[in-house]
């Protein structure tokens, strides 16, 4: 006759093989046919920002998830530009994650495009199409595994919420702006996956991840100089032209104080095990105060990538002065685009810019539109993050390295109300990136196995942090 010992065995064994059933790996073959026309049919709305009608992205996923018993919410600061948020209910043993895609794309040149910007052409083993990139590939895998989830059933320790969000390419306002100031109840979250990582390729090898914790700061400055006007005929030494000038030279070669924050070393030091011995000495170099600084010099005249993640950077990018070719104007500005890192001083290094300029009669003048919250960076050592860590090595068998993105997420402003936000994306190759088929380039495209592997790992991710545990 069994004993209490033997039925409570017995018990255990019935729920974890339960519990094995439903986890069981989704039949993929079929998944992806599926994910493939989803990702094609948003890749096919043009959501060219500005103006965005991200609306008809959220009116399509709305059908789709409805149609799956996913109750969805339609949030809108501007009708056109609607975000969309979903949520499927956990147990409240942890507090919720969530998943984000933006659904609005950069402008476009149709004459550059070999085939059509917003088409989803399939030829050849890849997807192209504004988008494809950046980001409808998050926002595909996110939809689809809220539909998994929902499908499979899997018991959930956290409520797992997706976000479609508007405006990230141009416009905040509309989106993460609107959701965090607004909204915030419904999309309130303790862990964040979104946009900012993904796996380096080359040469048809995947090499490793990279998982974006923290970013550096937009910022924007203007030199500004005035000086006496004239005949053109008469140069004047004293030109506001000629100032400005010598001021853009010293800025532009200028070696910003480099200081490594906890991503940004783990970061390197990674990465120097992953090199080739000559670029591993290179890295490693970076560490000694004798051999940085020409290190530095080598990796901004021949890597600016990776020199940017060193120190808040300058970019001199709008230079403005003159009407008339022989008259010598009297005013001249270059607008700086600077990239800070997430604990600078910015009024100290504005300081720091003028005496490296050294010249009265230029004027540093800070720009504070359209700037991202600064946040502490979210950390490397979280039950989360390693399970981030393991769903790339299930999925491509590399190792992850954390990453501070030199560019701007809209993760910044989540992390300012205390989320644990973590960048993530599909495969990129290096080669196509110097093609010119990168986000943001003349062209796009994707690999359709790279938007495979990406949708499962994206599951894997997702079930290992939100499942039951």
């Amino acid at each position: 006759m069994p004993t209490r010992t033997h039925l409570v065995l017995a018990l255990t064994l019935l729920a974890t093989t339960l519990a094995h059933a439903q986890t069981k790996a989704p039949n993929w073959p079929a998944i992806n046919d599926e994910a493939m026309r989803h990702f094609q049919a948003l890749v096919q709305i043009d959501t060219t920002d500005p103006p965005g009608n991200e609306t008809k992205v959220v009116e399509y996923i709305k059908k789709v998830l409805e149609a799956d018993g996913i109750p969805v919410t339609v949030a809108a600061k501007d009708p056109a530009r609607a975000n969309l948020i979903a949520r499927l209910k956990g147990n409240g043993t942890k507090r919720p994650l969530l998943i984000m895609g933006h659904s609005d794309t950069v402008k476009v040149d149709p004459t550059k495009w070999t085939f059509p910007p917003f088409s989803a052409t399939r030829n050849g083993g890849y997807v192209y199409g504004r988008g494809t990139l950046d980001d409808k590939p998050n926002l595909t895998a996110a939809m689809m595994t809220m539909l998994l989830l929902k499908r499979s059933g899997i018991p959930l320790d956290r409520d797992v919420i997706f976000v479609s969000e508007a405006g990230e390419e141009a416009a905040t306002d509309p989106g993460i702006g609107y959701l965090t100031n607004e909204r915030w109840s419904e999309i309130d979250a303790e862990i964040c996956l979104a946009e900012g990582g993904g796996v380096r390729r080359t040469g048809g090898t995947n090499r490793y991840a990279t998982v974006q914790t923290t970013e550096k700061q937009p910022k924007a400055a203007r030199l500004v100089v005035t000086g006496p006007a004239g005949h053109g005929s008469r140069p004047l030494r004293t030109s506001a032209v000629v100032h400005l000038a010598r001021a853009v030279d010293k800025i532009a070669m200028w070696d910003p104080p480099m200081r490594f924050n906890d991503t940004t070393r783990s970061y390197f030091e990674k990465l120097a095990n992953l090199s080739t011995p000559e670029d591993a000495a290179r890295l490693k170099g970076l560490f000694d105060p004798e051999k940085a600084p020409a290190i530095r010099e080598y990796l901004a005249e021949n890597d600016p990538g990776t020199y940017s993640m060193l120190h808040t950077s300058i970019a001199p990018n709008i230079i403005q002065a003159g009407y008339q070719v022989n008259v010598i104007p009297s005013s001249a500005e270059a607008t700086l685009d600077i990239r800070a890192l997430p604990d600078e001083d910015i009024t100290g290094f504005y300081a720091l810019m003028e005496k490296v300029i050294n010249d009265p009669t230029v004027k540093v003048v800070p720009d504070t539109r359209n700037q991202r919250p600064g946040a502490t960076p979210s950390s490397i050592k979280t039950p989360e993050y390693r399970a981030i860590e393991a769903a790339y090595k299930t999925v491509y068998g590399i190792t992850t390295l954390p990453m501070m993105s030199t560019g701007a997420t809209d993760m910044a402003f989540l992390r300012a109300k205390g989320v644990q936000c973590y960048g993530i994306g599909a495969a990129r190759d290096d080669e196509d990136a110097i093609k010119g088929f990168g986000a943001h380039s003349d062209q796009e495209r994707i690999r359709e196995e790279a938007f495979f592997q990406h949708l499962q790992f994206f599951w894997t991710a997702t079930t290992a942090i939100a499942g039951k545990q």
